[in-house]
């Protein structure tokens, strides 16, 4: 029972630990935008996307890329997690001719940062009991190519894309437990 109860608290604290704060946004033009025939604008995102489901990440198309772009970067956070926001996703390195990502996919050539959990991979919404959480999938264009360390904090990763980014877009989600 004891151990049963130490993996439970172990799981919790994966889902709702490892944010931090970010500092705010750096403004940029919306003019990406980010869709997905999974779930609608502020919709629920389905179980299979998350923890308590098959966790593989969702299908996500974008389109108005800006001309002149180097290369696209994607960032999924919650801002609502409990200890700062929670980076689920980040992957740069996108070509910028790309349009969309296939579900459970990473096309040839990007490349996974850390997340907030640690791993270089997708991490499915995995909010504590409670409130509604938003996941903000962000597609960002940037004008040069972002190099980062493949150990960054993902606060880090973050600030290097905004910091190279001239716009972006963005697609909301919910999911409670």
């Amino acid at each position: 029972m004891r151990r049963l109860l130490a993996v439970g608290l172990l799981a919790v604290a994966a889902c709702s630990s490892g944010g931090g704060p970010r500092g705010p946004e750096r403004e940029l033009p919306e003019t990406l935008a980010v869709t997905s025939p999974a779930f609608p604008p502020d919709g629920a995102i389905p179980t299979r996307y998350t923890c308590s489901g098959e966790e593989v990440s969702p299908p996500l198309a974008w389109s108005k890329v800006p001309e002149g772009a180097a290369e696209l970067a994607l960032v999924v956070d919650d801002p609502d997690a409990p200890g700062g926001t929670y980076v689920h996703w980040v992957v740069v390195h996108l070509a910028p001719a790309r349009d969309r990502l296939a579900e459970g996919a990473v096309p040839a050539g990007a490349t996974q940062l850390r997340n907030s959990a640690g791993k270089a991979a997708w991490a499915g919404p995995c909010p504590p009991g409670g409130p509604v959480h938003h996941y903000r999938f962000t597609v960002y264009a940037l004008g040069r190519r972002v190099e980062v360390a493949a150990d960054a904090e993902p606060a880090d990763s973050v600030a290097a894309i905004e910091a190279a980014a001239t716009a972006r877009g963005r697609l909301v989600g919910t999911f409670s437990r």
